[in-house]
């Protein structure tokens, strides 16, 4: 295939199409535990109604990332039904931003939207932006994601790769993609996001930190974190991630690897962990967008150590709100070209 320019879109890219799932998902309360748990998210909220109740939420909150459970089964479907020309195991995710309306909490029945934003290639690899939408029973909207994936075509796939997927990934029961998962639509149907501003200013604020006590500039506590290979096969089980360089060693070889690394979402749950052990309020994060440049190395009898650091980049007296820059650190280099949230302070 010849190589197009580095701004060129991708040929017959299904840019600009929108499509809705046609089932909603039920946020159980029980998957909320077990997420926190993968992530090492344990803020008391994510596991009791008494404390979720303190934050003024009616059910155990799901840690900031949750979303991307949601967001999995909408691009597995993409890919078994509109982008099936991509291989999944020569995907790899390299944006994500989460814009957090209000929390996820349990109980909530969700309906998703997706957009395929935009594919270019360059350098033989399409790089594609989907941006979903989750709403809730009343039509509001609880969160936008938006995902870079950079992935190749499977004709471009090393055959042995390809066979090693075939052993290792848990298949579907028939083995066959759901049609019926997706529905497109008009770009005009499709929801229109409000602005995230309005949609979280009336909303209480229990963070720890005050606004009035912190100043741009400020650095925030480093903390270090562990992940050993149970912890990436819990993740995969848990999040639906089945990517197999994330639990076999042969899998990551033939992927140029120097062994397996953690899932880039796990990485940016313990980050979200991270903020909440400052903010002491989960529900305080209201944007939360990683861009990564590193990958961590997951030795099978040792666990792997993430740095992770922050500094107040800036603050906005009108709304009390701070943004954060995020470092992380693993084996000496860098797991972010950049991190950052904003989050609301007392």
């Amino acid at each position: 295939m010849p190589e197009l320019a580095p701004d060129a879109p991708a040929p017959t890219a299904p840019a600009g199409r929108h499509f809705r799932v046609r089932d909603h998902y039920e946020v159980g309360r029980e998957k909320i535990r077990e997420f926190a748990r993968a992530v090492q998210n344990d803020h008391p909220a994510h596991r009791w109604e008494a404390d979720a109740g303190k934050l003024g939420c009616d059910g155990i909150v799901a840690p900031p990332t949750f979303a991307s459970v949601v967001g999995m089964t909408t691009t597995q479907a993409l890919l078994d039904t509109v982008l099936t020309d991509y291989d999944l195991s020569q995907i790899l995710q390299t944006d994500q931003v989460f814009e957090i309306h209000r929390p996820m909490v349990a109980g909530d029945r969700l309906s998703s939207e997706a957009e395929i934003v935009s594919i270019r290639r360059m350098r033989g690899n399409d790089f594609i932006v989907v941006k979903a939408t989750v709403t809730d029973e009343q039509g509001s909207v609880v969160q936008v994601g938006t995902t870079t994936i950079v992935a190749r075509l499977g004709a471009e796939v090393d055959p042995d790769i390809v066979r090693l997927v075939e052993g290792l990934v848990m298949h579907r029961r028939d083995g066959k993609a759901d049609p019926e998962v997706l529905v497109p639509i008009s770009a005009e149907s499709a929801t229109a996001a409000p602005e995230l501003a309005d949609s979280r200013r009336e909303a209480p604020v229990h963070a720890a930190p005050s606004f009035d006590d912190v100043a741009v500039g400020d650095e925030l506590p480093a903390l270090t974190m562990q992940l050993t290979r149970g912890d990436l096969v819990n993740y995969a089980g848990v999040s639906g991630d089945s990517n197999p360089i994330h639990f076999s060693d042969r899998a990551a070889e033939l992927a140029g690897l120097p062994t397996v690394v953690a899932h880039g979402m796990l990485t940016m749950g313990l980050g979200a962990q991270y903020l909440t052990s400052w903010l002491e309020d989960p529900t305080a994060i209201e944007t939360y967008s990683v861009r990564f440049s590193g990958f961590v190395p997951v030795e099978p009898l040792s666990p792997a150590q993430i740095e992770f650091t922050g500094r107040i980049k800036s603050l906005d007296p009108e709304r009390r709100t701070a943004t954060v820059l995020l470092g992380g650190t693993s084996a000496g280099k860098k797991l972010f070209g950049r991190a950052m949230a904003q989050v609301r302070l007392a």
